[in-house]
């Protein structure tokens, strides 16, 4: 029993000590308006950039639609191969992994669709022999569709002894697929550059904030304040600072949405397309607030580590 109040008792000087030190530094924000608004812009944008260029590259993919729908390869077989054998083949393609469907198109099936598209009918009829081959029709399964893997596909199919040519359809969609692989990169260099930015941002702010308030730290070392019992407000400033700094840029690319939405809208329809602009939700604007409050945090911690190493407490 005297262990659990010992318990109880620890756990709440534990939540009052947290719970003072994030007051006073949310306090002594606030006493600081146009500097902590300052550095809460500057944070603000850095980590609105990442977040705008991933929402761009999301709402470009989702307008195109999705690529292994549209990726496909067609395999014309050798004339000399019969219709029982091209059934043989779909089967064993269909089979392979990374292949979503093998469909088969014969060349009685092709040659009618000719003769109706292309009102021939009468020519076509002086032909001793059906020119069109027997072609196979493969699509590759959504987790396939990187151009190295359609590449490998294509090399596997061509090795068959019954296949004449493989054919890749649409090669635009993969070098446009590739233009957005390079364009994900770019977003995560982008947000591994501008967070050691904020990290730097908020270490040099609680840098100057210990340099404002030596006097007072020597003061608290003096009497027995550990580095850190001092570094605790510190940390929480770093991150409150990270916290609105995740607000902020959430709500500058939500801004920018807002603003893009009727003219993506207009621009879609054009081209008869009901696609409609997609901000920032809320698993991004969490996930943006935890990225913010974990950089604040962490520019703070190197700052405080660094500079209040160089403290000693004053002796008469």
């Amino acid at each position: 029993m005297t262990d659990g109040l010992a318990a109880v008792a620890s756990l709440s000087t534990w939540v009052a000590r947290h719970g003072h030190a994030l007051v006073s530094t949310a306090g002594h924000l606030g006493r600081h308006g146009l500097a902590t608004v300052l550095t809460e812009v500057v944070m603000g944008l850095a980590l609105a950039l990442p977040l705008a260029l991933n929402v761009l590259v999301r709402n470009v993919r989702d307008a195109t639609g999705d690529f292994s729908e549209a990726v496909g390869l067609s395999v014309y077989l050798k004339p000399e191969v019969s219709e029982q054998k091209a059934r043989q083949l779909t089967k064993i393609a269909a089979e392979r992994t990374g292949v979503a469907s093998a469909t088969l198109i014969t060349a009685s099936e092709a040659l009618a669709e000719f003769r109706t598209q292309s009102g021939l009918g009468t020519a076509l009829d002086s032909l001793p022999d059906n020119p069109l081959p027997n072609v196979l029709t493969i699509r590759p399964a959504p987790d396939a569709a990187s151009p190295s893997q359609l590449e490998a596909l294509r090399s596997y199919l061509l090795a068959w002894p019954e296949v004449d040519s493989v054919q890749l359809d649409r090669d635009w969609v993969l070098r446009f697929s590739a233009l957005l692989e390079l364009l994900r990169r770019v977003v995560l260099i982008t947000a591994l550059l501008l967070g050691a930015g904020v990290i730097a941002v908020v270490g040099n702010t609680i840098r100057l904030e210990i340099l404002n308030r030596r006097n007072e730290i020597e003061v608290t070392k003096l009497v027995g304040g550990t580095n850190a019992f001092v570094r605790r407000p510190l940390l929480y400033a770093g991150t409150l600072y990270g916290l609105l700094a995740g607000l902020i840029g959430w709500g500058l690319v939500a801004i920018a949405r807002a603003s893009l939405a009727p003219a993506a809208l207009r621009l879609a329809a054009a081209y008869g397309s009901a696609f409609e602009l997609r901000g920032p939700d809320l698993t991004e604007l969490g996930a943006l607030l935890l990225t913010g409050m974990a950089l604040g945090w962490l520019g703070a911690w190197i700052a405080a580590a660094r500079q209040l190493a160089r403290i000693e407490p004053r002796t008469a």
